[in-house]
């Protein structure tokens, strides 16, 4: 007997989920967040990115040169001309978790995949899901819906060259009206190319192939041109490009056995040290660490027997050794960089004199803002315990310094919008910033500014970006504004600030503007929330002409029951993207320099403003 408001837990309630069952239930587990495509660490880029792993594992032991990719109409097709695998074990591969050539250290030793979940989660996740496999004249096909296995065929005849063949369609009940987005697949293949010399990739037809590794990497992603030309160092499993730029902060790449690994880990952190100790011995001058790192760009790869990461989407790397029974990472890249970057600083003169240039820069910036920024902290510190500006989650509560994935923080204006969502957030995983009134226009000033002026320290001191983005608070960072004139300007200066000062943010996909309805379209039986006066149009036709609307002039007129609706699983996220042609100076100047036609004109055409909002 179970007492009254007790909860029978008996045999009954234990339950074995087989695989497929398991992953769709826990989607999350396997491959991060879902949404709709807009973020670029979407779970849809994470089922192409695991198809594709497999491929550069088959290309790195030295079979296939070509990978090929066609996404349509939300299908994807991946085929590539490695071995292909082994017919017998075709639907095994894709179906059997913990199942695959990956655990043979013999034949994958420095492998990405190593926990034999990847392919089978694209599989679970998929309402389609088609495996071929060539090999040596003959070919195995299998079809999959949602995991189970429909149609198992007989080995065949064919010409094609030995490879597999993987289509697959993400399951729109699991990713809500996704859609890809090509320039974050675009991005996804300039990094398999950079690290893939010899590897060719083809989306749709064009083209994805590197000369010159991470030092074209480096040339592509820099904003600003180098102090000096970009240092590039490469020799078995490791491989570095590094120059330094005016920018501020610090801005790194970091890469394991060919995974990108946005959170850096152990390797990061390792060059970081090791970068500093190499320079200051270079020198015989025992420079400040910020200093020799400040304005620095630089790219590492790194490729380590049995890599442990911190979750299954591999964005954080944790190992501490280069493979069982070998030398520390740390004493690796320590050892690479005082062998190759001493060498290459001595046989450069030039090059050298224009680091120690840029370091002693850095190094009168500081001395110059030590007074400011000690002043900044002091009033910072205070104003988050009295005036409560930043509303915390409890994730952070205690100071914790950890990042998790789905932590947010909205950037909002105004007591009523603020207030709004402070009621309807997530606590545990969603922070609120109130700013007070329009931020500056940083455009063109100094970091100098960023302590001098309340707003912009308190906002750093919030995200915790000061230093770079190692110990940053919140995984994304949402500005959260009207959809109007007003809210459009709040929106520019906000990423004029962090364009200016921390573009890495930017650049590693971390910033967003929240989408927020515009009408409420609504009868007695439904309501509906519009984000478009083509959605309001869509709605009327489906509720009837008669139904009640809305318009929503600001975030402040939201109830905090409705905005529950807006930043749930349902958010509607627009990331701020910098495309691969992009120049961030350009940008800037554009939207926040002298008023000209130009941006008028282009602001009038494309941002939605008032115009929107005229009410029918």
């Amino acid at each position: 007997m179970t007492g009254k408001g007790q909860v029978s837990y008996t045999e009954d309630n234990i339950r074995s989920l087989d695989w497929k069952e398991h992953i769709r239930m826990r989607p999350g587990m396997y491959i991060g967040k879902l949404g709709d495509g807009q973020a670029a660490d979407d779970g849809i880029y994470v089922l192409l990115k695991e198809i594709i792993d497999n491929c550069i594992d088959e290309h790195a032991m030295g079979y296939g040169k070509s990978v090929r990719i066609t996404i349509r109409d939300g299908e994807v097709k991946v085929r590539d001309f490695g071995r292909g695998i082994p017919l017998g074990k075709v639907v095994d591969v894709v179906s059997k978790i913990n199942t695959g050539g990956k655990y043979d250290s013999r034949a994958f030793k420095k492998s990405v995949g190593l926990n034999g979940v990847g392919a089978k989660a694209v599989n679970a996740l998929s309402t389609q899901f088609t495996v071929e496999s060539y090999r040596e004249g003959e070919i195995k096909r299998a079809l999959f819906k949602r995991g189970d296995l429909v149609n198992n065929e007989e080995r065949g005849k064919t010409e094609e060259r030995n490879g597999t063949m993987i289509a697959f369609r993400p399951d729109r009940d699991v990713f809500k009206a996704y859609s890809y987005r090509m320039e974050h697949v675009e991005q996804l293949l300039w990094k398999y190319a950079y690290l893939n010399t010899n590897l060719a990739l083809y989306l749709n037809g064009v083209k994805f192939k590197s000369e010159n590794g991470l030092k074209d990497l480096l040339t592509n992603d820099l904003d600003k041109g180098p102090r000096y030309p970009i240092i590039h160092l490469v020799t078995n499993d490791i491989e570095m490009a590094i120059t330094h730029t005016d920018a501020y902060g610090e801005d790194y790449q970091s890469f394991v056995n060919g995974q990108y690994t946005p959170q850096g880990g152990t390797h990061q952190s390792a060059f970081r040290e090791a970068y500093v100790r190499v320079v200051r011995d270079f020198f015989g001058k025992d420079y400040d660490a910020a200093d020799i790192r400040g304005g620095i760009s630089a790219a590492i790869s790194v490729k380590v027997e049995e890599p442990v990461f911190e979750s299954q989407t591999k964005t954080k790397l944790g190992s501490a050794e280069m493979g069982p029974g070998q030398p520390t990472l740390k004493s690796f890249v320590y050892d690479f960089l005082k062998r190759e970057l001493d060498n290459f600083l001595h046989r450069n003169p030039e090059s050298a004199q224009l680091l120690q240039a840029r370091i002693l820069q850095s190094e009168r910036e500081r001395k110059d803002l030590a007074g400011i920024k000690k002043l900044a902290r002091e009033r910072a510190k205070k104003s988050n315990v009295h005036n409560k500006k930043l509303r915390d989650c409890r994730i952070h509560f205690g100071d914790k310094k950890d990042r998790n994935e789905e932590t947010t923080l909205f950037i909002t204006e105004g007591d009523s919008a603020s207030g709004s969502i402070t009621k309807a957030r997530d606590v545990f995983t969603q922070a609120v910033f109130s700013l007070k009134g329009k931020p500056l226009n940083s455009y063109g000033l100094t970091k100098k500014v960023v302590y001098e002026n309340e707003e912009f320290n308190l906002l750093q001191a919030a995200l915790n970006i000061e230093d770079g983005l190692e110990n940053l608070r919140y995984n994304n960072v949402v500005i959260a504004t009207d959809a109007d004139v007003d809210g459009m300007h709040i929106r520019l200066l906000l990423i004029t600030f962090f364009l200016q000062f921390f573009p890495d943010l930017v650049k590693r996909g971390h910033l967003y503007v929240l989408q927020t309805p515009l009408f409420r379209v609504r009868n007695k039986k439904e309501t509906r929330y519009c984000y478009s006066e083509t959605e309001k149009q869509e709605a009327l036709q489906s509720l009837g002409a008669k139904a009640e609307i809305t318009r929503f002039k600001g975030l402040g007129e939201i109830s905090p029951d409705e905005f529950r609706n807006f930043i749930g699983e349902q958010i509607r996220l627009d990331p701020v993207v910098i495309g691969k042609e992009s120049s961030i100076t350009e940008m800037m100047t554009f939207f926040m320099g002298k008023n000209t036609p130009d941006r008028q004109s282009f602001i009038i055409e494309n941002l939605r403003v008032e115009k929107d909002l005229v009410e029918e």
